[in-house]
């Protein structure tokens, strides 16, 4: 079986027209395996009452089983509260089906470690549970992990009903100035006002990162430096950041597992593989705050010096439900990203359904990248996105919420200019999106080599090409509602658009602009849907699209 997938992966390869020669194949992800002996918890004194904290307890089964060479540590049935643990080589730990384990909501639990945040090393709050330079762990079971995070987080108004919202503000914490925010803290709000306040630097002490311990949220689990990873059943819940962050970790296998935050939870992540090698993510649901299905490899000079891209990575078989992007590389993607794998996807109600962000300063290279077989419905912003100018925002704007356009100007190419590159996406059916596929790279880096086929796209908008070079869409519908155009092509070339089909009543089925576009032929497609074929604006020359 593993060689006729190997087999399969190759023949797609070799099809991707355009794109650099490879040998890669599917990754061999190194297993975890434990002694047959078990601690439970309860021997070591732990109380399943949800009032007792449990710490102490579980860290001695945790520490005794990795000392005596490795086991099982058993999680029974029951509310089991505690503060951070941290995992140890050859220990599984298995929750029972009807276990809970609770981190508390007692932020004095929690000591200030140095840790890393989307791409910087920053002074948090120790994550509930860690891992690091640890060989052969899992996280096994049927149970639930819950983070605690409103305990955490703030909460943007806009997200909320006016009732909700009167009964968060009723409890507590701080409210922005303009009244958009509610935070937990004064030291919370303090550290909202700073510019990466986590960030170690030499004019900060131990009484700054005091000031502001509350704003330093944990990721729920955060596993550095690991080798032969496996989380398997568990659901991940209510984390007070991202859920799962495993960070320079090889040999990581997920698998049936769920991850689930309140759709507004803030950086509330389901998964960030960051600067990882060898993983396979299988059969797992993701209902989130933010991005789902996310490659990572740290940010600008520090993730170049860093120099780990995520590679060699399956991901198969997952869904993903409330969330800011369904599968996601970057924007802290500054170590580059190669050779991934997605396919058998589904996607439902994704702000984005495939989403690759970055902007200028981050450098690193995301390449070789196969995604097929993806079905998406109700996409609220694009289908399938590519932008070089990611600023930050969520990616569907609030109601009211103006967002002005990025100024458009030509910088010299050096290590801090990103690149997307060489990724082949195909068998892709949406049923409802803003936007069928938006592709925007920099004037001087094209987003280039993306071949998009065999796919269905129903839409309001249709494709938005803009500083892109070797685009290819093969077979592939699109039926939006704006017609004026389907197609609109900004100072890009060599666009080949091959057995293209679109609503009937067309308006005007391509438009090309810019002084720069040229080399755009539209080919084998049915012409008759629409009344007028191709329009060139704003300095684009007639002759730059042929239409056969």
């Amino acid at each position: 079986m593993y060689k006729k997938f190997v087999v399969s992966l190759l023949l797609v390869i070799g099809s991707c027209v355009g794109f650099a020669q490879t040998n890669w194949i599917l990754p061999r992800v190194a297993a975890t395996k434990f002694k047959p002996v078990n601690y439970s918890i309860t021997k070591y004194g732990a109380v399943p009452d949800g009032h007792q904290l449990n710490t102490r307890s579980i860290q001695n089964a945790i520490d005794d089983c990795s000392k005596k060479g490795g086991g099982t540590v058993l999680v029974p049935s029951g509310l089991w509260l505690t503060g951070p643990i941290v995992l140890k080589s050859n220990v599984n730990l298995n929750l029972s089906v009807g276990a809970t384990l609770l981190f508390t909501k007692d932020k004095t639990q929690y000591p200030l470690v140095k840790a890393n945040w989307e791409g910087y090393d920053q002074m948090r709050n120790q994550s509930p549970i860690s891992a690091e330079g640890a060989t052969n762990i899992a996280i096994t079971g049927k149970g639930i992990i819950d983070g605690n995070g409103d305990g955490w987080r703030m909460v943007k108004k806009d997200k909320l009903t006016e009732s909700q919202w009167r009964k968060l503000v009723a409890s507590g914490g701080v409210v922005s100035k303009d009244g958009r925010l509610w935070m937990p803290s004064e030291g919370f709000a303090k550290g909202q006002d700073m510019k990466d306040p986590g960030r170690i630097t030499p004019d900060r002490d131990e009484a700054h990162y005091r000031s502001i311990k509350d704003f330093l949220r944990p990721n729920l689990l955060v596993l550095t430096k690991c080798d032969k990873i496996l989380l398997e059943g568990v659901t991940f819940q209510n984390s007070p950041a991202w859920n799962l962050h495993p960070l320079m970790s090889s040999n990581i296998t997920v698998r049936n597992i769920q991850v689930k935050n309140p759709w507004y939870a803030q950086n509330g992540d389901g998964i960030d593989l960051e600067s990882c090698r060898n993983v396979l993510i299988e059969n797992s649901v993701f209902d989130v705050g933010d991005d789902g299905l996310c490659i990572k490899s740290g940010r600008d000079a520090d993730g170049r010096a860093r120099a780990m891209p995520t590679r060699d990575v399956i991901i198969r078989g997952c869904t993903v439900y409330a969330s800011h992007g369904g599968f996601v590389v970057g924007s802290e993607m500054s170590g580059g990203a190669k050779n991934i794998y997605v396919s058998n996807c589904t996607f439902v109600g994704s702000d984005i359904g495939l989403r690759f962000k970055t902007t200028r300063g981050r450098g690193g290279i995301v390449e070789n990248i196969f995604i097929k077989d993806i079905y998406m419905k109700d996409i609220p912003g694009d289908a399938v996105l590519f932008d070089m100018y990611y600023m930050g925002n969520d990616p569907v704007p609030m109601e009211g919420e103006k967002r002005e356009l990025p100024k458009v100007q030509m910088l010299p190419v050096d290590e801090t200019t990103p690149q997307f590159r060489n990724i082949n996406i195909s068998n892709v059916y949406c049923n409802g999106a803003k936007k069928a596929i938006f592709i925007r790279g920099l004037p001087e880096m094209h987003v280039k080599n993306i071949k998009i086929e065999n796919s269905v796209f129903q839409s309001d908008i249709g494709v938005d090409i803009q500083e892109a070079s070797g685009i290819t869409l093969n077979n592939v519908k699109v039926f939006s509602k704006n017609t004026k155009p389907v197609i609109d092509i900004i100072n890009s070339d060599n666009i080949f658009i091959n057995k293209f089909d679109y609503a009937k009543e067309t308006d005007l089925l391509i438009r090309v602009a810019g002084d720069r576009t040229k080399a755009v032929t539209l080919q084998q497609t049915n012409y008759s849907n629409t009344k007028v074929k191709a329009k060139a604006e704003l300095g684009a020359n007639e002759k730059s699209v042929q239409i056969k």
